[in-house]
């Protein structure tokens, strides 16, 4: 039902990428309501005590999870955009290394983490989120993404913990 709502767009980024665009869905009332209604059904919610959301898209469906269910929400974000002392992580990406990074006392009082973005490709940004969450006392729970790339095989990457995905390409 989701998947009507979401737009490939060929050649993008670059030549031979068939992209998967969500815009269609972040503009549809009935497609957001129910993309965030299917991630709440998709974990328990007593099950985490924080969401956490990885830059950018994940900001977008991790607060709207946050704000239905009363939890908090912790971003990680790019290096340099967070303004207290913070952990990070480098990860290889198929051009290169990027970093992200989440303030250290993020997780303080609440150890119990589910962790969403918009999508599963390689896996590499989540891998990271992952580390960095433990890295800083808090115990991922789960990892929920609105898309996954199958093909790419990033979900043997995340380990053990439970992988949710809304649709899967």
């Amino acid at each position: 039902m989701l998947d009507r709502y979401i737009r490939d767009v060929p050649d993008f980024p670059k030549p031979g990428i068939l992209f998967k665009d969500i815009t269609p869905l972040l503009q549809s009332p009935e497609g957001l309501r129910a993309t965030i209604d299917a991630m709440v059904e998709a974990v328990d919610p007593s099950s985490y005590d924080l969401v956490c959301g990885i830059e950018s898209r994940g900001f977008i469906f991790g607060t709207a999870l946050a704000d239905r269910l009363n939890k908090g929400f912790v971003p990680i974000r790019k290096p340099g955009k967070l303004p207290w002392k913070t952990a990070s992580e480098s990860y290889e990406l198929e051009y290169g290394t990027d970093t992200i990074e989440i303030h250290v006392d993020a997780v303080d009082g609440a150890r119990r983490v589910l962790m969403v973005d918009d999508l599963l490709a390689t896996g590499g940004t989540m891998e990271a989120g992952l580390k960095l969450v433990r890295r800083i006392g808090g115990e991922p729970v789960a990892c929920c993404f609105v898309i996954e790339l199958g093909f790419l095989d990033g979900r043997s990457r995340l380990g053990d913990v439970p992988i949710h995905s809304l649709m899967s390409f």
